[in-house]
């Protein structure tokens, strides 16, 4: 193959520099003497234009070593480290240190996820000349040597977006009829959280209920990768209506409001997993399926497959964290001005977590669980006021503070064509329907 490449080479060359001497001023010198020199000319050029465009070496040329190099491609397996990546392509460990402490790109090396592909460029000593890693369609990070260390930055691709919106009537569950509306996961799961505090997607779903969401698209060099944020959505559950927008504060905190410019985030979630299905009520008088007596059930039983991460309802300091007799592992917060919550029956723990932690509503304490007097993988929920067990689907949650009016009509101002794009695009989806 090489003999081949050098031969095609050589015979373009010769044509190239035939046609070229053939045009000189012809100097007073032999024919013999002319044509030589040209031979060597040829010879020369053509040596110099192989060890340009191919890797071999010219015979009587010398090429350094230093400018021979090879790419070594590796998949990220699942359990891989960027250390065992390295190990296993015989990478120096000191070159390794190098990179990740060089910079804040440097410690993103660190994490490698699985399936994509990292490329070591190494020379003919097997000494890393640079590494590429393809973190996402728009960012790529490249380490560079240089000197006795390395040069590492990220490279960033144009992110474009593009408004778009779908349509769905609930049939069978918000995520079955959601996925065949042509919604990614992603963002089922966030218009879930949206309406955490309203809606009850474990309990309150009924057929007919419908909605319609306007979201972003995220596009690099023309190909859609990703989904964004949603700018505006509006549930119909139970005959009653609600709407929500996305709104950045003058704090940059973002959060989803109604239209009028009140907050849907209250202090507290409406229940502590997605998904999930109730398989025992709040009940003073409730007969206890193992120990068969009559004995209170003072809070809410959701059964869910077991590892399923369980949510804070509210912000708060975990107060309780450990083995608690029939409850077999819980965890308590108290989350002040007179309301505790209790999560019981877990299978582990949040990693980091302990007596004393700060918690944010929303953040993952624990995971489904059977452990202490339970029938079967679920989680024991538990509300309380004042120390008094309050059932928690039916408390009166408190709301948090309004804006202020200058806040206020800055929201007007920015959110005004979000909700004006929510209305098209529920008005397209009736007229679809119909």
């Amino acid at each position: 193959m090489i003999t081949v490449q050098n031969r095609i080479l050589k015979s373009v060359l010769l044509g190239t520099c035939t046609i070229a001497a053939a045009s000189a001023s012809y100097a007073i010198i032999s024919h013999k003497a002319l044509e030589e020199k040209r031979q060597q000319e040829q010879e020369l050029l053509i040596s110099s234009k192989l060890a340009q465009y191919t890797k071999y070496q010219v015979p009587g040329q010398q090429i350094p070593k230093e400018t021979i190099s090879e790419d070594l491609e590796h998949t990220v397996k699942s359990g891989e480290s960027l250390s065992s990546i390295f190990s296993d392509l015989n990478l120096s460990r000191e070159d390794l240190h190098k990179i990740i402490h060089t910079n804040s790109a440097g410690k993103m090396f660190a994490e490698v996820l699985p399936g994509k592909n990292l490329v070591a460029t190494v020379n003919s000593s097997g000494e890393l000349e640079q590494l590429t890693y393809a973190k996402n369609p728009f960012e790529t990070l490249i380490a560079r040597r240089h000197n006795n260390g390395f040069d590492v930055e990220v490279l960033n691709k144009k992110v474009d977006y593009e408004i778009a919106s779908a349509s769905a009537v609930i049939h069978t569950s918000l995520f079955e009829d959601g996925t065949k509306a042509g919604l990614p996961e992603k963002l089922i799961l966030k218009l879930a959280d949206i309406f955490a505090w309203d809606i009850d997607f474990a309990l309150n779903l009924r057929e007919g209920d419908r909605f319609t969401v306007v979201y972003e698209k995220l596009f690099v060099d023309g190909e859609e990768f990703d989904i964004g944020e949603i700018l505006s959505i509006e549930f119909t559950n139970h005959g009653k209506t609600y709407a929500a927008v996305r709104f950045d504060d003058n704090q940059g905190h973002t959060g989803y409001y109604t239209p009028e410019g009140n907050s849907l985030r209250k202090a507290f979630l409406q229940t502590p997993m997605d998904f999930a299905k109730i398989s025992s009520h709040f009940d003073l008088h409730r007969r206890h399926p193992i120990l068969n007596t009559i004995r209170a059930h003072k809070g809410v039983d959701y059964s869910a497959a077991i590892g399923t991460p369980v949510k804070s309802t509210a912000d708060g300091r975990i107060s309780f964290r450990g083995e608690k007799n029939g409850y077999g592992n819980v965890v308590e917060i108290d989350h002040g001005q007179k309301y505790s919550t209790l999560y019981a029956h877990l299978s582990g723990f949040k990693a980091n977590l302990k007596r004393g932690s700060i918690i944010r509503q929303g953040d993952v304490i624990g995971y489904v669980g059977n452990t202490g007097l339970a029938t079967g993988p679920h989680l024991h929920y538990e509300f309380r006021v004042n120390g008094e067990h309050i059932n928690p689907l039916t408390a009166k949650l408190p709301r948090s503070m309004p804006m202020d009016s200058a806040l206020l009509a800055k929201f007007k101002q920015q959110t005004q064509p979000l909700i004006a794009e929510l209305k098209r695009a529920k008005s397209e989806a009736v007229i679809a329907q119909n």
